[in-house]
C-alpha cells in the first residue's frame, strides 16, 4: 500500500561486557526507507545471498571491526605506558599456548 512503511528488522546482537566478563542479549528494530531497503535486497541478491543476512553479516562484521579497534587502542595504551612484553617471551606463551590448542594426531 502507498504511504505504508515495511515491517522493521529486528537484530539481536549480543553484548559484551569486559569488565565482567558478562554477556547479554539485546534486541533492536532497525528502520529503513523503501529505498535503503530495495538497495539492500539488490545487493543481497547480487552477490546471492538474502537482505536479512546481509544485514546481519554487516552488522557482526562492523561490530568485529569495532572490538579490534578497541583492543589495538588498548595495547596501545599498554605499550604508550610502558607495560609491554619482549618478542622473545611473546614468541614462547604463543608456543606454550599453541601446545593446548592442537589436536591430536590420528591414527
Amino acid at each position: 500500500m502507498a504511504g505504508e512503511h515495511p515491517a522493521p528488522w529486528t537484530a539481536a546482537i549480543i553484548e559484551h561486557e569486559a569488565a565482567t566478563n558478562s554477556r547479554r542479549l539485546i534486541e533492536t528494530e532497525v528502520h529503513f526507507t523503501p529505498e535503503q531497503e530495495a538497495l539492500i535486497t539488490q545487493t543481497a541478491r547480487a552477490n546471492g545471498s538474502n537482505a536479512e543476512k546481509l544485514v546481519k553479516d554487516a552488522t557482526l562484521r562492523f561490530v568485529d571491526d569495532a572490538n579490534f579497534r578497541a583492543a589495538v587502542l588498548e595495547a596501545k595504551a599498554y605499550a604508550d605506558r610502558g607495560e609491554f612484553i619482549e618478542e622473545e617471551e611473546m614468541d614462547a606463551r604463543f608456543e606454550e599456548m599453541l601446545k593446548h590448542w592442537r589436536l591430536p594426531e590420528r591414527t
